[in-house]
């Protein structure tokens, strides 16, 4: 097997050139970059949605699902690859709703997971639910849309035999009582028809199934003490008992099972070893004790996700959170795949993004760090490779600005990875840059593709994303080092940044600005204020301005102190260390923009912060895009976004100043 896969890679690269298949949505092969008056690509190529995000194959590999970009939005999409007779289903999202998953869950249909911010008595709630879509009749099928409870959406099983089965927990009610713990009914995504197969049990929140589709486990908690339980039963049925504890408090954990090994009492799961690595265990359920490890994340990185058989039996391969995502297949057929693909491809990434039941088709997204690639298509059999749409056909595959990894130490010596983008074309001296600090803050910028650091390299800015400590993708150790450091250490870890830009010669540190989205937001705005010297200006995108309000308001939440506890170990002032308290220190102009129907922050945070600057005539101003979310999932949007920032750097840090 091993040496077919070899021999191939060299043919590989000529497939790339063949034609489409036939049945191609995308655009025609797009013509050399346009440029704008100044040279430059302009603003709507960078803010071009991609051709298919989520892309996933049906079971027999022929259908490709996703969520696809039909006139700068993303619809749901089915779209036969072979057979043009064969029309493509596109259907728009319920309004007011944002997608969260995609599956197949037989030949014809597709389930999609849904949230949305809708009203709950006096207050405003994330709520999710369900979407069946049958891509030969278009129908689509509300899935528990009459439940009274909050989330609806819980996927614990898809069955294998080609049936329109899936097992969903849902709360059935927003109220304390029997109907408010999830119970779990099989459902027929095609008529929405269910049956209940297991009440909702007093503080258990999360259920999990095997792979024949038996509930096997459930996770209880109790806020007032802050205590987990894990509830087990054998393959066969039968009760639930007690099998494992864990304290919050105390720091401890519960280790959670992802695939259920069929006829036996052990299961896989993930949680760190003696070394404080991040690995995946064989454990038996029943003494919780580990058999075996399976895999052991290499140091510096994690185990994110994994990738199962479309059965559920087999473990696959393991996504790495690194400086470039990458997956390590353990299926010895994949992997050979998978090194082939490598082979053929030098210079560039391969990521296997989806199977068919069989893994004889494949979709491969081919990319570099600084362009967005292409989707393809591999058929194993068949011994070839086509490509079926480029993921920005306006920018194309040519290399835009170039990304490397670096490292410098922070003021007390903890060493910090960044990615840095320097603007092609410009020798990387004096230049003015801009710090653009990562969301979370339980996240990592990493060697992938991102249209924002691109677009304002192009513009002429050094730009460096650090991986702050607080940061994850580094182990759970580096993870810790944030506790206690909101607002200040992970702060300063920003500033270091600027200083080895500084001491590299690759920055002026009089033009410096500090951009940011989501968490990176509240670091630019803060940043302001804790250095207001060191900046000449900052943007907020979607930030959080007061860390007290709304944002980690914990009142009402089911686990509202176990949230309170983590956000108290990251500060235990929100005051403190929250903008919009700290105005009256902010030297340099603000600008903050912010979708309106944005569910994750909600869009008060930009317009208090607003107003408290303007109240203190500071040099502020306020871009509201009434129908962006927190993502800007919006062509228009995102033209408006970079739009915007373009404006603003131009006004106050111009990048030939």
């Amino acid at each position: 097997m091993l040496g077919k896969y070899l021999r191939l890679a060299l043919a590989i690269g000529v497939l790339f050139i063949s034609p489409p298949l036939p049945a191609q949505p995308a655009a025609p092969t797009p013509a050399p970059r346009a440029l704008d008056a100044a040279g430059r690509i302009p603003v709507a190529d960078f803010a071009r949605l991609p051709f298919i995000t989520l892309p996933q194959l049906s079971a027999d590999g022929s259908i490709l699902a996703g969520m696809v970009n039909v006139h700068g939005e993303q619809v749901i999409a089915m779209i036969n690859l072979f057979n043009n007779a064969d029309h493509p289903v596109y259907v728009r999202l319920p309004e007011g709703t944002q997608v969260a998953d995609l599956q197949w869950v037989n030949a014809d249909n597709v389930l999609v997971t849904l949230y949305a911010l809708q009203p709950v008595e006096t207050d405003r709630w994330t709520v999710t639910r369900l979407l069946g879509v049958n891509r030969k009749t278009g129908k689509l099928t509300k899935i528990l849309w009459d439940s009274g409870g909050q989330n609806a959406s819980d996927v614990l099983w898809s069955a294998s035999d080609g049936s329109p089965t899936v097992l969903v927990a849902a709360q059935d009610s927003i109220y304390i009582g029997d109907t408010f713990w999830p119970a779990v009914y099989q459902i027929n995504v095609e008529t929405g028809k269910r049956k209940l197969v297991l009440k909702g049990r007093a503080q258990v929140m999360n259920w999990f199934a095997d792979s024949s589709g038996v509930v096997r486990a459930g996770e209880a908690y109790e806020d007032d003490s802050r205590n987990f339980r894990l509830l087990y039963r054998s393959p066969d049925g039968g009760n639930f008992k007690t099998v494992s504890s864990a304290n919050a408090r105390r720091r401890e954990s519960l280790t959670r099972p992802f695939l259920f090994i069929p006829g036996t009492s052990h299961a896989l799961a993930v949680h760190d070893d003696a070394k404080g690595r991040s690995a995946i265990f064989e454990i038996d359920m029943l003494t919780q004790d580990d058999v075996r490890t399976v895999y052991s994340a290499p140091e510096g990185s994690e185990v994110e996700s994994v990738r199962l058989s479309s059965d559920g039996k087999q473990l696959l391969g393991v996504w790495l959170a690194g400086s470039s995502s990458t997956v390590v297949w353990l299926d010895p057929a994949l992997a050979d795949v998978q090194a082939a693909v490598d082979k053929s491809v030098p210079g560039r990434r391969a990521r296997i993004v989806s199977l068919n039941d069989d893994r004889s088709r494949m979709l491969i997204v081919i990319d570099r760090e600084d362009t967005p690639g292409a989707l393809y298509f591999f058929d194993v059999n068949g011994e070839k490779m086509q490509r079926v749409a480029l993921l920005n056909e306006k920018l194309g595959a040519a290399p835009l600005n170039p990304v490397k990894m670096i490292t410098y130490k922070a003021r007390d010596g903890l060493e910090i990875e960044a990615v840095l983008t320097l603007p092609k074309g410009r020798v990387a001296k004096d230049l003015p840059a801009i710090i653009l600090p990562h969301g979370g803050p339980w996240a990592q910028d990493t060697l992938d593709y991102d249209y924002l650091a691109q677009f304002i390299a192009s513009r002429g800015y050094a730009v460096i994303q650090p991986n702050f400590r607080g940061s994850t993708g580094y182990g759970s150790a580096f993870t810790a080092k944030g506790e206690g450091q909101l607002g200040l250490a992970m702060q300063d870890d920003l500033s270091d940044a600027l200083a080895w830009l500084t001491k590299e010669g690759i920055a002026d540190p009089k033009r410096v600005c500090i951009v940011g989205a989501s968490y990176g937001g509240y670091a630019a705005m803060w940043g302001l204020a804790k250095d207001p010297d060191l900046y000449r200006c900052g943007i907020s995108i979607s930030g959080v301005a007061n860390l007290r309000r709304e944002v980690n308001d914990f009142g009402s939440a089911l686990r509202g102190k176990l949230f309170r506890d983590g956000w108290v170990r990251m500060t235990p002032d929100f005051a403190a260390v929250s903008p919009i308290h700290a105005v009256a220190r902010i030297k340099a102009p603000l600008l903050l923009i912010h979708g309106k129907l944005d569910i994750t922050v909600n869009y008060g945070q930009s317009d208090a912060m607003f107003g408290k600057m303007r109240g203190a005539g500071k040099n502020v101003e306020l871009v509201p895009v009434p129908l962006a979310d927190h993502y800007f999932t919006r062509e228009a949007d995102r033209i408006t976004l970079l739009s915007s920032i373009e404006a603003f750097l131009l006004k106050h840090n111009p990048p030939g100043s």
